[in-house]
C-alpha cells in the first residue's frame, strides 16, 4: 500500500514508514518483527489517535503468534475506532474462533459479510463458524447419553492388511500374524512388550515418507490410551542411575510441533530414548508441523516399547479445538481416516499434565496457576476430558510469564501471567527449585527469567519454517543444575507447514 492510497491518508511520513516495516515482517513471516513495527507506529499517534488499519495489522501478528487475547483486544480497539472497517471484525473473528468460541466468531464474520457483500471467504468463515456452533449443540446432547468411548468399541482385528503392505510388523517378519494369532498381536502393544526392532523400522518408515499400517496404529493408540488412564495428572520421575558411560541425565525437551526431521535430529545428537537415557517432551507435539503423526507416532511407540525411556506431557496443541485448525486433524484424516483422528483424541485427553524431577524441578506445558495450590491438588486433576475454559488444568496448559509481580490477564486469552513473585510462592510452598515450561518461540530456543527460577525451553528451531529461531534441550543430572544444548533446523521433505490445515485453519498460516 503506498503512501498516497486513501489508507494512509493524514498518517505522518514516520508512522507509515514503521507501518510499511511491519507489512513487510509480516508478510515475509517475522510477525514478532511485525508487533515491534506495529507498536512502534502507535505510540507515535498516541492513544487519543489509534489507527484502525494500523490496530488491525497487528492483530493478526498476535494472532500468529496466538497472542489471541491482544489481538482482540487489538480488533476491538480499531473497530471501536471506525465500525466500518471489515478486517477488524474478521481478526476478531479468527481470535475467537481460535478460542474456541464460535458464536462470537460467527457475529463478527456475519458483520464482514454485511460490509463485504461479495466476500466469499468471509462468508465461508461465517459457513465454519455456523457448522462448529452446530456441532457444539449436538455433542452437547450426545453427552448425556454418557456414550462409550470409540477405544472401547473399535475393532482393531476388523481392519486387513493386504499383501501390498510392505512396511514393518510387531511380529517381525515380511507378513502380519494370521487372524488366529490376533491375541498375540495385540500383546505385544502392552507396555514394554513392544519390540524396539519395530518402533526404529517404524521410524526408518517415516523418514521415507511412508506410514505404518492402520491396524498397528489403532492397536497402538487403544493401549496407549489404557496406559496413560492408570497414571496420575502429576509424575515424580528421577534420574538414572548410570547412563551408559557418561554423567546420568534425563533429558526436557520443549514443543516440537510436527517437526519430525528436528526430533530426529535430537535423537542423533542426544540418543534415542531408553532407560538410561530417558526423555521428557513437554507438550505441543503436534499441529503447525506437517510430519505431526510421524512425530506423536514415534513417541507412543517409544512409550509402548519402554515406558520409562520417554514421557509425555499435554500441551495446548493436544487438544481438538487446535488440532481443527492448525493441521492435525486434517493431517491424521488423510494419512489414516477420522477414527484415528478420534483414538488420538483420546490419547490426549489421558495424557499427564505435569512431572516433578527429583523432587526439585516442575516441568509443565505453560505454566503455574496464579492461586496457590499444592502438588497434591495437581495430582489429582480429572482428566479425561477436554481441557475447561479455566482452572488448573487450563492454566498448566495456557499459563505465560511475564517479567514483572503479580498477574494479569494471558496475552493469549485464556487464564493469566504470572511473576516472579508468584513462582517464588509457588516453589516456596511445595519444596522446589525451578519451574521448567515451554509453550512459546524463544530466539535462542531457550529464556530464563525470574532470577533463574523459571526456564522455558523450545524445541522446534526455524518454527513454521519462517521464525529463524535456534532450538534448544535440557539435561537435568541428579544435582537438578540446568545444562542446555542448542541446535538449528534440519531440512525437511517439501511439505510446508499447515498443509493439511482446512476451512478456518487457511487464517491461521
Amino acid at each position: 500500500m503506498t503512501a498516497t492510497s486513501p489508507a494512509n491518508a493524514g498518517l505522518p511520513n514516520d508512522v507509515l514508514e514503521l507501518k510499511d516495516k511491519g507489512n513487510n515482517a509480516l508478510m515475509a513471516g517475522h510477525p514478532l518483527d511485525a508487533i515491534g513495527f506495529y507498536s512502534e507506529a502507535l505510540e507515535l499517534l498516541g492513544e487519543d489517535e489509534p489507527n484502525a488499519i494500523i490496530l488491525s495489522n497487528r492483530a493478526q501478528a498476535y494472532i500468529k503468534v496466538e497472542n489471541y487475547g491482544l489481538a482482540i483486544a487489538d480488533a476491538t480497539l480499531a473497530i471501536k475506532t471506525d465500525p466500518s472497517y471489515p478486517k477488524a471484525y474478521y481478526r476478531r473473528g479468527t481470535a475467537e474462533f481460535a478460542l474456541n468460541k464460535p458464536k462470537q466468531a460467527r457475529k463478527d464474520f456475519k458483520m464482514v459479510c454485511k460490509l463485504r457483500p461479495k466476500d466469499k471467504d468471509a462468508r465461508m468463515r461465517y459457513a465454519e463458524c455456523e457448522k462448529m456452533v452446530k456441532e457444539a449443540a449436538f455433542a452437547a446432547a450426545i453427552q448425556s447419553a454418557q456414550t462409550t468411548p470409540l477405544s472401547e468399541s473399535y475393532q482393531p482385528n476388523d481392519i486387513v492388511i493386504n499383501p501390498g503392505y510392505d512396511g514393518p510388523h510387531p511380529s517381525g517378519g515380511d507378513t502380519c500374524l494370521s487372524t488366529d494369532e490376533f491375541e498375540k498381536e495385540d500383546a505385544l502393544f502392552d507396555p514394554g512388550n513392544l519390540p524396539l526392532d519395530f518402533v526404529m523400522a517404524a521410524i526408518k518408515c517415516f523418514k521415507e515418507q511412508k506410514l505404518i499400517h492402520k491396524r498397528y496404529v489403532a492397536r497402538l493408540l487403544i493401549h496407549c490410551k489404557r496406559y496413560f488412564e492408570t497414571l496420575p495428572s502429576l509424575l515424580r520421575l528421577s534420574v538414572p542411575d548410570s547412563c551408559g558411560g557418561g554423567e546420568p541425565r534425563i533429558t526436557v525437551c520443549g514443543d516440537t510441533h510436527g517437526q519430525f526431521y528436528d526430533v530426529l535430529n535430537i535423537f542423533q545428537t542426544n540418543g534415542y530414548p531408553s532407560a538410561t537415557n530417558p526423555y521428557l517432551f513437554n507438550g505441543d507435539f503436534v499441529d503447525r508441523g506437517s510430519f505431526s503423526v510421524e512425530v506423536i507416532l514415534t513417541f507412543l511407540l517409544f512409550k509402548m516399547a519402554c515406558p520409562e525411556c520417554i514421557h509425555l506431557h499435554r500441551g495446548n496443541h493436544e487438544t481438538k479445538n487446535m488440532n481443527r485448525i492448525y493441521g492435525f486433524e486434517g493431517e491424521v484424516k488423510a494419512k489414516y481416516d477420522d477414527k484415528i483422528f478420534e483414538l488420538f483424541l483420546e490419547v490426549f485427553c489421558h495424557l499427564p499434565l505435569a512431572a516433578v524431577i527429583e523432587d526439585k524441578v516442575f516441568v509443565t506445558h505453560g505454566g503455574i496457576p496464579v492461586e496457590p495450590v499444592t502438588l497434591d491438588e495437581i495430582k489429582k486433576i480429572k482428566r479425561g476430558c477436554e481441557p475447561p475454559e479455566s482452572g488448573l488444568m487450563s492454566d498448566l496448559l495456557w499459563s505465560d510469564p511475564h517479567p514483572f509481580p503479580g498477574k494479569s490477564p494471558s496475552k493469549r486469552g485464556v487464564g493469566y501471567s504470572f511473576g516472579p513473585d508468584i513462582v517464588e510462592s509457588f516453589l516456596e510452598q511445595n519444596g522446589l527449585s525451578l519451574l521448567v515450561r515451554s509453550h512459546e518461540v524463544k530466539e535462542e530456543g531457550y529464556l530464563v527469567e525470574h532470577g533463574g527460577k523459571t526456564i522455558t525451553v523450545f524445541s522446534a528451531p526455524n518454527y513454521c519454517d519462517s521464525m529463524g529461531n535456534k532450538g534448544a534441550f535440557i539435561h537435568f543430572g541428579k544435582n537438578c543444575e540446568p545444562k542446555f544444548t542448542q541446535f538449528a533446523e534440519v531440512p525437511h521433505p517439501d511439505v510446508r507447514p499447515m498443509a493439511y490445515a482446512a476451512g478456518m485453519g487457511g487464517l491461521f498460516t
